[in-house]
């Protein structure tokens, strides 16, 4: 009898401290995220401002969309190799990105989508052609805009997040429990890209509350579901070592795609955020040949 009531005890102990360990947490992953990334006066982590490159007589205006939990500054060198092919190219920070961990918690997805749409009608009310690209999660938002919109010039895709791996979904059925526990959960950053250089420079914050994985994980399906109604021509970049994306996942997904021309490149030697990695000169290579093909109105070829 006395036994159980000393487990009763420590049970109800545990359950009564479980909200002190959270609030500990917390506070803990948030100060070490704002000693690591501090705040410019406008809010906004230094460096990770959205770009607005404008280049006067352009014909053609691109939109850039980053990832989840990150910043412009994963997409910096690619906006200014399009901006110097004579391209206007826009890099919003979408809603509660670059900025503190709270603001990060109060974003949702379609937040995130409504600042990608309105990124891109801005971009289109100064350009008869306009291109979306878009990284990780910014990859799945152009998708789903892609989809709905008919006079979009390209579409290109870099390690698109298009699906997510079961422990994740899963995640999304017991995050509120766990969030009590672990306001925030940590990222896999350091997989994510191999220069070293470029991985100490990053921006992300590398953490984030188990409440948002329903949000990314509802992104990527939607996007996925959308592959289908893209028409706009379509480059697909993805690197074989990507810690997120798997290449069975990029190749069905490119699979999916029903626009022409369309066209799968696989990288090796980088991670997945492959804009700032070892393979970023080759994208940007990419990207231009592409672009200079379907904006120039000749095929660069299928496959």
């Amino acid at each position: 009898m006395m036994s159980a009531l000393v487990i009763a005890a420590v049970v109800l102990a545990l359950v009564a401290m479980t909200p002190l360990v959270g609030r500990a947490q917390r506070a803990r992953v948030e100060r070490r995220v704002a000693a690591r990334l501090p705040l410019s006066a406008s809010g906004m982590i230094v460096g990770a401002e959205p770009l607005a490159l404008e280049h006067r007589g352009a014909t053609v205006g691109v939109v850039i969309l980053h990832g989840f939990g990150d910043t412009p500054q994963t997409v910096d060198s690619l906006a200014r190799a399009l901006h110097a092919q004579g391209m206007e190219v826009s890099v919003p920070l979408l809603p509660g990105h670059g900025r503190t961990l709270p603001a990060f918690a109060r974003s949702t997805r379609a937040q995130w989508l409504g600042a990608a749409r309105d990124a891109y009608h801005a971009m289109r009310a100064r350009h008869e052609r306009v291109v979306l690209i878009g990284l990780s999660l910014g990859g799945a938002l152009a998708t789903i805009l892609a989809a709905d919109e008919s006079s979009l010039a390209s579409l290109v895709l870099l390690a698109p997040y298009l699906d997510a791996p079961w422990w994740l979904r899963a995640l999304t059925h017991v995050a509120p429990a766990i969030a009590v526990v672990l306001p925030y959960v940590g990222g896999n950053s350091l997989r994510s890209i191999h220069d070293p250089v470029a991985r100490a420079n990053a921006l992300a914050y590398n953490a984030m509350p188990p409440a948002l994985v329903r949000d990314l994980v509802r992104a990527a399906d939607d996007a996925r579901a959308a592959l289908a109604r893209v028409t706009a021509p379509t480059l697909y970049i993805q690197s074989r070592e990507d810690n997120r994306i798997t290449v069975a996942v990029a190749t069905r997904a490119f699979a999916s795609i029903t626009a022409q021309p369309k066209r799968l490149e696989l990288l090796t030697g980088c991670g997945h955020v492959l804009t700032v990695d070892y393979c970023r000169e080759r994208v940007a290579a990419l990207v231009i040949e592409w672009l200079r093909g379907v904006t120039s109105g000749y095929d660069t070829g299928t496959a």
